[in-house]
């Protein structure tokens, strides 16, 4: 084990590295708190030997900068001033355990090895934990790709801190599942989980949105209420599209991070809020500071761990899992019998850009599944963009792909009336209503594809 004691005493040091060293244990020493925060933030350890009484900054004052900078050694706290009311207090502010001074050195011994087997428990169960969540599908996150796991891998790591975290990617690439998979892999995950866009609330609502509002702090606010900030208390508040955030709230939010209070508009008791934040954009935020629309400081705040998500055209081995899980969704969620796509589909699928990401993928696969009539989504189910996506490029040989849009698109057309139809139950006046078409234009090419 890594020790590292904490003492003003030289003595007392020099005694402990001794005890320590000839058990097997490596050891480092400080002669004060402050020394010893920066050895531990260059270096961890596995246990720390603390003395209580100390010049400057004393032991329990350590303990709670220690553990603010989310270190992980057991802190064995020592004092031959102690007694059991003070123990009990350095065991809630995180102390492992408590040693009075003076001590023999079997006492330290068995202290230590205790914290040694507490600490190798520790480590079995979250590794057990980790393998089960390896083998746990995301909920909705689905791929095998290598940039897609090493999201994912990033997320489970960073979920066991309180860390502020940035989510960067295109606009529909499954920010906002990464911001689930770390709030429920998180030590927070039975609390609330609270998503907001900050780009989808006009900006005169926005701060009540976040941090609530006094009763009459402006026209229409007959009742207090309570912000998101608040409702997320103890758990996690996921800010997407932050760099829609309007400066003056950018202002705002920074106090409420570095505070951890919340002003409600129109009240000046600020209230004190637990929060993890998981902040989240589809902007270069760099270059938005350096244009002036976005705080430097906050950046900074929110920048502590960032997780790039690539976009889809640059993991399409990933589209093939993606099919196959809204095909499932779909069947599910629409009462479809659909089994999958045929191979020309599924090559204009894997070839098509994707501008819109997996949230497009979802939309094209819902549509393309409620107009299969048969077990497959064949090309003539896809929307004309994705089909086009290729057209340019020379088909296979073996590819029976027919590119004349006037027959795809009659081929389209009619399977929409079939399926308008059907859905009527042979009503055409419904139907014409569903296909947008005046009730004659659908009488007409019911003669004409030989419906009637």
């Amino acid at each position: 084990m890594n020790v590292l004691i904490v003492d003003d005493e030289l003595g007392l040091r020099h005694t402990l590295t001794l005890i320590l060293t000839a058990e097997g244990h490596e050891t480092r020493s400080a002669s004060d708190a402050e020394s010893a925060l920066r050895m531990l933030a260059e270096d961890d350890a596995d246990v720390v030997l603390c003395d209580v009484r100390m010049p400057g900054l004393d032991g329990l004052g350590f303990l709670d900068r220690y553990r603010e900078s989310n270190g992980r050694a057991l802190v064995i706290m020592m004092s031959a001033y102690g007694d059991d009311e003070f123990a009990l207090d350095a065991m809630k502010r995180g102390a492992y355990d408590f040693i009075p001074k003076p001590f023999r050195a079997d006492q330290v011994l068995l202290v230590l090895r205790k914290a040694i087997e507490r600490e190798g428990l520790r480590r079995e169960v979250q590794q057990l934990h980790d393998e089960i969540a390896a083998l746990r599908a995301p909920n909705g996150i689905v791929g095998h790709s290598a940039a897609l796991q090493q999201a994912i891998t990033l997320s489970r790591k960073v979920a066991r801190h309180p860390s502020t975290v940035l989510i960067t990617g295109e606009s529909g690439s499954g920010k906002e599942l990464i911001a689930t998979l770390i709030h429920e892999s998180s030590p927070r995950a039975k609390a609330p989980f609270v998503a907001v866009n900050c780009g989808a609330i006009p900006e005169q609502l926005l701060e009540s949105e976040l941090f609530g509002h006094a009763r009459g702090a402006f026209t229409g606010a007959v009742d207090q209420r309570s912000g998101l900030f608040e409702e997320a208390n103890g758990g996690t508040l996921f800010l997407d599209e932050i760099g829609e955030l309007p400066v003056a709230l950018q202002v705002k939010l920074l106090r409420a991070l570095q505070e951890g209070e919340v002003r409600r508009i129109g009240d000046n008791t600020p209230r004190t809020v637990d929060v993890r934040v998981i902040t989240a954009t589809s902007r270069d935020l760099e270059t938005e500071v350096k244009a002036g629309r976005f705080r430097a400081d906050l950046f900074y705040r929110v920048n502590v761990v960032r997780i790039q998500l690539p976009p889809l055209r640059e993991r399409r081995e990933d589209i093939p899992d993606l099919v196959r899980h809204f095909v499932s969704v779909f069947n599910r969620r629409l009462g479809l019998r659909i089994t999958g796509t045929t191979p020309a589909a599924m090559r204009l699928l894997m070839d098509y850009p994707w501008p819109g990401n997996v949230r497009e993928l979802e939309n094209v696969m819902e549509r393309s599944m409620v107009l299969a009539e048969g077990p497959n989504v064949d090309v003539e189910h896809l929307p004309v963009s994705v089909q086009r996506g290729t057209s340019a490029a020379a088909p296979d040989a073996s590819d029976d792909l027919d590119l004349s849009v006037k027959r795809r698109t009659e081929a389209l057309e009619r399977s929409l009336i079939e399926r308008a139809l059907k859905q009527t139950s042979g009503n055409r006046t419904r139907a014409a209503r569903l296909l947008d078409l005046s009730h004659r234009a659908l009488l007409y090419k019911i003669k004409e594809y030989g419906l009637e």
